[in-house]
């Protein structure tokens, strides 16, 4: 389930848990509440790699970007991994902090669908 991650990365979920920011606040309110009685984890580590909300009965990840994903270099690593996430089974979708914190209905709406 966690793909050989490290100690390290474990540690570094950790604290991502108690520092959350708010767009992955509002998505955790949502997600924490079972949808469809699904199970979803918190910064879940998998390899080398924290992934933001992962439900592992339906191998999905849900990731909330914030600015700095638009970045260049950002955009090149998160292309690998989601590739490697992909080639390990998991399926990846990505909400920006604009969208979840000014049209979460939209995301609400899209993570229910995919859900189901």
């Amino acid at each position: 389930m966690h793909y050989g991650a490290k100690s390290q990365i474990f540690d570094n979920a950790r604290k991502l848990r108690e520092n959350m920011t708010e767009p992955e606040k509002v998505v955790w309110e949502l997600l924490r509440k079972r949808p469809l009685g699904l199970k979803f984890r918190r910064q879940h580590p998998v390899h080398i790699y924290i992934l933001d909300f992962y439900c592992h009965e339906k191998r999905l990840s849900i990731e909330v970007d914030g600015g700095y994903h638009i970045d260049n270099e950002q955009v090149a690593k998160d292309l690998e991994r989601t590739s490697f996430i992909n080639q390990i089974g998991i399926k990846e979708i990505r909400f920006s902090n604009d969208q979840v914190l000014n049209h979460f209905e939209k995301v609400e709406l899209e993570i229910k669908k995919i859900l189901q």
